[in-house]
Parts: structure tokens; sequence; C-alpha cells
């Protein structure tokens, strides 16, 4: 599924077209509701790109704090 915005809100699903103010009240609602769980997932993908970041930064803190193994 596939959502823009123009004049117009449209979804796209299955390579079709169609407007929303087309569609019938519980289309929209469906439509309201992905648009909903799009915005959570984006905000999930954002926060696990700051904790891995966060994350990449304490492993290389701890690697500085390693001792050196002898050779």
């Amino acid at each position: 599924m596939k959502m823009m915005m123009d004049d117009e809100l449209e979804v796209t699903v299955d390579g079709i077209s169609y407007k929303v103010a087309d569609l019938s009240e519980e289309a929209r609602a469906q439509v309201t509701s992905l648009q909903f769980v799009d915005a959570q997932m984006a905000d999930l993908s954002a926060q696990l790109a700051i904790y891995q970041t966060a994350r990449n930064a304490y492993q290389a803190a701890l690697q500085q704090l390693l001792p050196r193994p002898k050779q």
C-alpha cells in the first residue's frame, strides 16, 4: 500500500490508486489505521537507529577500556 498527498489524499493498493474521499467510511477508517501504524513503525525505526548508535558508542568505549592482549 502506498499513500500520497496532493490536493487530495490517494491510496494505492496492488497498483491501483483510489481517492480516499471516494472510499466508504469503513475503508477510510482502515486508511487512517494504516497511516497510524506506518507512523508508529517509522518512529520505532528511528528509535532503533538511535539505540544502535548508542550501542556502537558503548562498545567502542568498552574496547578502549579493555586491556590489550600481550603478543
